[in-house]
């Protein structure tokens, strides 16, 4: 599975992504969870399962929605906890639901 976490300039995503494949490996889930900024997104979205965003971009969802949209793509908004939390379980659960899988 393929999750793209994205935020305004791919920092705090960068810290999203790991925490994910943090804890994918602790389930023995094999993901690839890559941050990307909204520049590079198309790019991204070409082989992703899921697209998970960050709460502070609430106000461009629509145009997020677009794009992942003409790429086929689910996508899901992560709550303020599911972004920082340390052990990124609950992003995990996010990207499994939108994404069709299950843990």
């Amino acid at each position: 599975m393929r999750i793209i976490v994205v935020c305004g300039a791919g920092a705090s995503s960068t810290f999203v992504a790991h925490r994910i494949r943090r804890a994918a490996a602790d389930r023995g889930i094999e993901v690839r969870a890559t941050a990307t900024s909204e520049s590079q997104l198309e790019q991204a979205l070409a082989d992703a399962d899921v697209l998970l965003v960050g709460a502070h971009l609430g106000d461009r969802i629509g145009l997020l929605r677009e794009r992942a949209a003409a790429a086929s793509v689910p996508i899901a908004i992560l709550t303020e906890g599911a972004a920082t939390a340390p052990d990124g379980e609950d992003a995990l659960d996010v990207a499994l639901e939108f994404a069709g899988a299950h843990s």
